[in-house]
């Protein structure tokens, strides 16, 4: 972050020096292509989601995102009486849109380049099947399963700085994007297992996903998974991504 703020003050104190002068003339391009580097990052490079931006006839844009989105693997995990034997059917999905308000005033250069600010809706499924190796009280073990399904609807608000590299290639940082999100998940467990392993496992799954899913510790503090498996609650969300891009 004190890099990005460093290259905002310089790009900054650059249009300040130079505000009377004019531009450069080059082509100007309506569409990028993207790619989302910052979701590799967070959850492995399974994780491949694709976006284009369409610049408008008011100078503005709108863009959306779509692709695999994964769940980070996971190589080891223990919660009391109940061990991580493996993970399996790892899918999922995300989809995003937003429009973008660039700021005319604080932009020499015209868009889709500089500061931009906008709403955005955006939605996260993912599913997984996690193995589990229970602990039993009179000194067995029990194999279990438990089929998670987690899906993420977000609304909120977001800046951020769309940089040039050349004459063709962007960087595209959405910085800050406050949200408000519904996050809804049901976990189906093994049918064979009694009601203290049921707990058991539940309170494993909610353990894992608090401890290894991004943002989930906060939203698990004030929320349970229940008796069948289901949460369904609303938090805090928020957006962070870094596009590599090609203009078009």
């Amino acid at each position: 972050m004190g890099l990005l703020a460093c290259l905002l003050a310089v790009h900054f104190i650059s249009f300040g020096q130079t505000q009377n002068d004019s531009v450069p003339k080059t082509k100007q391009y309506k569409n990028v292509i993207r790619y989302n580097l910052s979701g590799p990052l967070m959850f492995g490079f399974n994780y491949v989601v694709f976006g284009y931006e369409r610049v408008l006839k008011n100078g503005n844009s709108i863009s959306m995102n779509a692709g695999r989105a994964v769940l980070p693997k996971i190589l080891e995990f223990s919660s009391d009486d109940a061990n991580l034997t493996g993970t399996r059917d790892n899918t999922g999905y995300n989809f995003s849109v937003d429009y973008r308000f660039y700021l005319k005033k604080e932009n020499k250069y015209p868009t889709p380049r500089g500061v931009y600010l906008g709403p955005y809706y955006s939605y996260n499924r993912f599913e997984r099947t996690a193995d589990w190796r229970l602990d039993n009280s009179s000194g067995t073990t029990t194999d279990a399963s438990a089929a998670t399904k987690l899906g993420i609807h977000t609304v909120g608000l977001e800046v951020g700085y769309q940089f040039a590299l050349g004459k063709r290639f962007t960087l595209d940082l959405v910085m800050v994007g406050p949200g408000w999100a519904n996050y809804k998940l049901n976990t189906a467990l093994t049918s064979n297992l009694s009601p203290e392993q049921k707990e058991k496992l539940l309170s494993a799954v909610q353990q894992l996903l608090a401890q290894k899913f991004p943002g989930m510790d906060f939203v698990l503090s004030d929320a349970t998974i229940d008796s069948k498996g289901n949460l369904n609650t609303w938090s805090i969300g928020y957006r962070y991504i870094i596009h590599i891009g090609f203009k078009l």
